[in-house]
């Protein structure tokens, strides 16, 4: 027993470490990884808690810290997740009545490039007809196999690549002056939009997928956050009903992920609402919520789902809202701080490799 008793304090102060190490806000991967299994780190560190208070007498001085340490960092961890469970005040309310002209429904989906089952792909987008779809890491395989997409959606913006960078954007909603940018990365594309609602009424649109700082992707996260940042303020500076979708390679609590939020003032209609977790789809306690629509206070929700996989690495997400004109003098909108601004412009401003 006393092997277990080291064991668990070992793990503890491992998770510990685990949750302290995302404070230091460096650019290099082994700082920004630790973002992600927020949940994981906190059912963990509740277990090791239970069972170390469970079998073993808290009688000495190191007994008695490690316990106060690891019961802190439950604390710390559920403060850190409150804002994404059904408790939290939710960021973008639901619309509470209907309005078809103003509504838009879209669906993102990363289709993991290696991934061949383009006709799961197609019977998951016919079964929930979306408005718009966006489909990520598709090269021109993918491009091929979802050309029937193109009778039922007459708009689209292909960027077929085999980097698993490439975007697929399909509309059935008109496409004013699309655009393909490389912000960051010439190899690297992102497309903005603007789309017009059936009201007649523009939406500028910006489809993102920055690369993940992992190693064999990215070793450090400044082209990530550059690209983010870069989106954010132009978002800020248009001042017209925006939404932002795609996979940002970022969990939605990430002090980057806030940032973006509070420079751009888009909000996050996952606050409140829960965690949908979108990455691995194959590996049940290791998913996080990477896959991201985000929008300005003009809208209200209708609907948000994660959606069955079809053999990619990721869940789909359908995300219906409806632009109302009041909307934004109802909801809060994020603002960022002197010192966030200048953070801000010090990530657009830092150089990448």
């Amino acid at each position: 027993m006393l092997s277990f008793k080291y064991a668990l304090e070992i793990f503890g102060g491992i998770i510990v470490l685990f949750s302290i190490i995302p404070l230091i806000r460096h650019d290099f991967w082994a700082f920004r990884v630790f973002e992600y299994p927020r949940l994981q780190k906190l059912l963990l560190n509740l277990l090791i808690l239970i069972l170390y208070v469970s079998l073993f007498p808290i009688s000495g001085t190191f007994e008695t810290i490690f316990t106060a340490v690891v019961s802190a960092n439950v604390f710390y961890l559920v403060y850190q997740i409150f804002p994404f469970t059904f408790f939290a005040r939710k960021a973008l309310l639901k619309a509470s009545a209907q309005d078809q002209e103003n509504q838009i429904r879209i669906i993102s989906s990363n289709v993991f490039q290696d991934n061949r089952n383009t006709a799961g792909c197609l019977a998951m987008l016919e079964k929930h007809d979306p408005d718009l779809i966006l489909l990520l890491e598709t090269d021109q395989y993918w491009n091929e196999g979802t050309k029937k997409l193109q009778e039922k959606y007459p708009y689209q913006v292909l960027v077929p690549l085999e980097n698993t960078y490439g975007m697929l954007l399909y509309s059935k909603l008109e496409l004013v002056d699309p655009e393909v940018r490389y912000l960051v990365d010439n190899e690297i594309p992102s497309i903005k939009a603007q789309v017009k609602l059936s009201s007649g009424k523009m939406v500028q649109l910006y489809c993102v997928h920055p690369t993940p700082p992992v190693p064999g992707e990215n070793m450090y996260s400044t082209e990530r956050d550059k690209e983010l940042l870069l989106v954010a303020k132009e978002v800020k500076g248009k001042n017209m009903p925006t939404i932002v979708v795609g996979d940002l390679n970022d969990v939605a609590w990430s002090y980057t992920t806030n940032l973006f939020t509070k420079i751009s003032g888009l909000l996050d209609p996952r606050k409140g609402r829960g965690f949908f977790n979108t990455f691995h789809a194959k590996y049940p306690f290791l998913r996080f919520p990477l896959d991201h629509v985000f929008c300005s206070t003009d809208f209200k929700l209708i609907s948000l789902k994660r959606l069955e996989n079809f053999n990619s690495d990721h869940f789909p997400i359908l995300i219906g809202l409806q632009y109302e004109k009041q909307a934004d003098l109802e909801q809060e909108e994020p603002e960022a701080d002197e010192e966030e601004k200048e953070l801000a412009e010090e990530k657009i401003n830092k150089a990448t490799d």
